[in-house]
């Protein structure tokens, strides 16, 4: 008897759900996860050309397992950075399955200056902690500014503290190699530049989390 893709599919769909629900019926980030992966590994095993009924499902449970891993994996990390980093000043933010943490120069560094304050060291070090338990995550951190200044000294200032951070969470154990660092200067402001409050929110730095299965 043939087997039509579409039959193909909706089982691995339906597998995928039956692993279970919340409470309230919605779907979580991993079985969101699981059901794209396993859309996705459905439709490489027809894409490639595969005659065989057995490995198309198996294409699809295997993609479905490696997008609940992911999803799995950024909950369980973004859950320990917001209870390390509760009550820091360091903002933490959920993008799909990225994280983004936000930190204020106003707590990270002195007015103008690319070195972190030495009263951040600690909050710096509980964060490594918390990445080097999670090590399959690359590290983007990247500094930015608010308008007030040359557009060439804003530049610099940003890639100095990117670098900054990245140098001291090097320092405390993070992979050097999982880490990079970039300054974008005054071109990605978050809030108005015209009042002091829209100035304080663009001079930041911000450290997104990627898992490396999206490289």
């Amino acid at each position: 008897m043939k087997i039509s893709m579409r039959t193909l599919l909706i089982g691995a769909v339906s597998a995928t759900l039956m692993a279970g629900c919340s409470p309230t019926g919605e779907m979580t980030r991993a079985q969101q996860g699981a059901l794209i992966g396993a859309i996705g590994g459905a439709v490489v095993g027809k894409n490639t050309g595969d005659k065989d009924r057995g490995h198309t499902i198996a294409g699809a449970v295997v993609g479905g397992l490696a997008g609940a891993a992911i999803g799995n994996y950024m909950d369980e990390q973004e859950a320990a950075l917001r209870q390390n980093l509760q009550g820091t000043g360091v903002e933490v933010t959920r993008q799909n399955d990225t994280i983004v943490l936000t930190m204020p120069d106003a707590i990270t560094f002195d007015f103008g200056q690319a070195s972190v304050k030495p009263q951040f060291y600690g909050v710096l070090g509980g964060l490594a902690n918390t990445l080097n338990q999670y090590p399959e995550t690359r590290i983007q951190i990247a500094g930015h500014t608010d308008n007030v200044g040359s557009d060439a000294s804003n530049l610099q200032l940003s890639q100095q503290r990117a670098n900054g951070v990245r140098t001291y969470l090097a320092s405390t154990g993070v992979a050097a190699q999982r880490m990079q660092a970039v300054g974008y200067g005054e071109s990605r402001p978050i809030a108005d530049n015209s009042s002091e409050s829209g100035r304080a929110q663009n001079r930041r730095v911000e450290i997104t989390l990627i898992p490396f299965q999206q490289q």
